[in-house]
């Protein structure tokens, strides 16, 4: 078979889009009798990416798209029928994909809203309906809340180290992981607080804010740098900006000048210079400096070359006069780290009469990788109403007693630390509805909403929590009833061993 134009890239059924695993674990589910047991999973991570303080939510949108248009195609099923095992028998018989062949998502979501800025163990989506159907879409809302989040973290520390004044703009798509890792990389990273993409076809498809400039090679095309500005300016008299380091940058920069006066006799302005490569701090200074003498103080400089957070809090700390931060590999690939490590576990199935709820933990032999049983929420409290957040306490809603009135929340990791809530809080449970037996109970936000709600949700956490080097712990912890259910169920589930 010959391989798919990349065209066709979405245009297929997605239902495909899983691990070999979870249509076998389907099939023995309903092979069992097993598949219509409602059952709760929480999708989650357990530590903040990049070493830092917080991440920030991403991924739902297009996990909401894929929930409701999951529909197995008739290609799929004859993939799926041509499927053997070992032994040469087929893994799937006709009546389970005939199944499969109606096969429509009917389970309710809630989940954090897009933006918001959330910790680890903590849910981010928590699925809740048959067994077979919550399990089969394991692998594709891990693949879309697990790199959009990761991404949109990235844009907003990239956006802090920027600072509130200084432009961002995603450079990402040629050192992307393919072509779906470049749109979604420019979808996250827009909502983590970029400007505006390079990725044209992202920005197509989201709506996004588009800019670029132009490659060294439209420099080399020409007989000297100046035509090359020249020529540009003619194309773009209104929206110019000259890559400045072809040659000599400094030299770029004069011959940028000279182009420039010459576009402001015709009556038109040129927008930037962009600095590529070198001692970014020193040459971004020099170039003010010539800009400046030359009466171009309104041309902006844009730097690229590598960037990410802590070089720009460097560049910043050396006193360079860069206005717009061009971000590529760094941001696109989470260069310093490439996955974000999000679970998605069991946490409650539906005893077999259907009368009570069956509460799972997945034991470890390393305390954090214990999962937290129950059906469960999180929720935050704050200084006072929509002000700054103060303490996060995970909580399971179906718990057979009552929440108190001031719960204790307990770090999971050490049950000697904890931080009673005073009564009286103020507090928002995070996790909301978001689909009911399959079908959308309130609208999403529009990224540009999300976008936004992500700047005011890292801008209200204190400096000490989104600091890039050693952050402060924001205060995650369980409500102290599902603390020791929690302790009660592992010393169940765990034979002692005699020594």
């Amino acid at each position: 078979m010959n391989d798919a134009p990349i065209s066709g890239l979405y245009q297929p059924s997605l239902a495909l889009l899983t691990d070999l695993y979870q249509l076998t674990m389907a099939y023995g589910y309903w092979k069992n009798n097993m598949h219509e047991r409602e059952a709760v999973f929480h999708l989650y991570f357990r530590k903040a990416p990049f070493n830092g303080g917080y991440a920030v939510a991403a991924g739902l949108a297009l996990a909401v798209d894929y929930l409701q248009t999951l529909r197995f195609s008739d290609g799929d099923i004859t993939y799926l029928a041509s499927l053997t095992g070992s032994k040469g028998t087929r893994l799937f018989p006709d009546d389970f994909l005939a199944y499969l062949a109606d096969f429509k998502f009917t389970c309710s979501v809630d989940a954090i809203a897009e933006g918001t800025v959330v910790f680890g163990n903590e849910p981010l989506a928590r699925v809740q309906g048959p067994l077979l159907q919550a399990q089969l879409v394991e692998t594709a809302l891990l693949t879309l809340f697990n790199f959009q989040t990761l991404i949109a973290t990235k844009a907003a520390r990239i956006r802090d180290a920027a600072g509130p004044d200084d432009a961002v703009l995603e450079f990402g798509l040629r050192r992307a992981q393919g072509p779906d890792g470049g749109l979604e990389a420019s979808r996250a990273a827009y909502l983590g607080g970029a400007d505006a993409t390079s990725n044209v076809l992202a920005a197509r498809r989201y709506n996004l804010p588009v800019r670029g400039t132009h490659a060294h090679s439209w420099v080399m095309a020409f007989d000297d740098e100046k035509e090359a500005f020249a020529k540009y300016a003619d194309a773009f008299p209104d929206d110019s900006v000259f890559l400045v380091d072809t040659y000599d940058t400094l030299d770029g920069v004069r011959h940028a000048i000279e182009v420039a006066l010459a576009m402001r006799a015709q009556g038109h302005e040129l927008g930037g210079i962009r600095l590529d490569s070198g001692d970014l701090a020193y040459l971004s200074k020099e170039a003010r400096k010539l800009l400046d003498a030359a009466g171009l103080d309104k041309v902006r400089i844009v730097a690229s070359n590598d960037l990410e957070e802590s070089l720009i809090v460097s560049l910043k700390q050396q006193g360079a006069r860069i206005d717009i931060w061009g971000v590529g590999t760094q941001l696109v690939t989470a260069y310093n780290q490439p996955a974000l490590g999000g679970v998605y576990k069991l946490a409650a199935l539906r005893s077999a009469d259907g009368q009570s709820w069956d509460f799972m933990i997945k034991l470890s032999e390393q305390q954090a990788k214990t999962s937290i049983p129950g059906i469960l929420q999180v929720r935050r409290y704050q200084a006072e109403a929509g002000g700054q957040p103060r303490a996060d306490m995970i909580y399971n809603v179906a718990a057979e007693a009552p929440l108190p009135e001031a719960p204790t929340i307990l770090d999971p990791a050490d049950a000697t630390r904890r931080r009673p809530v005073r009564p009286g809080a103020p507090y928002r449970d995070l996790l909301q509805p978001v689909l009911r037996q399959g079908q959308l109970v309130q609208q999403l936000p529009t990224l540009v909403e999300s976008r936004a709600h992500a700047r005011q949700e890292v801008g209200a956490l204190d400096p000490s929590i989104r600091r890039f080097l050693n952050p402060h712990t924001y205060p995650v912890g369980l409500e102290q009833g599902l603390h020791e259910f929690r302790t009660q169920l592992m010393l169940d589930k765990r034979p002692g061993r005699a020594v």
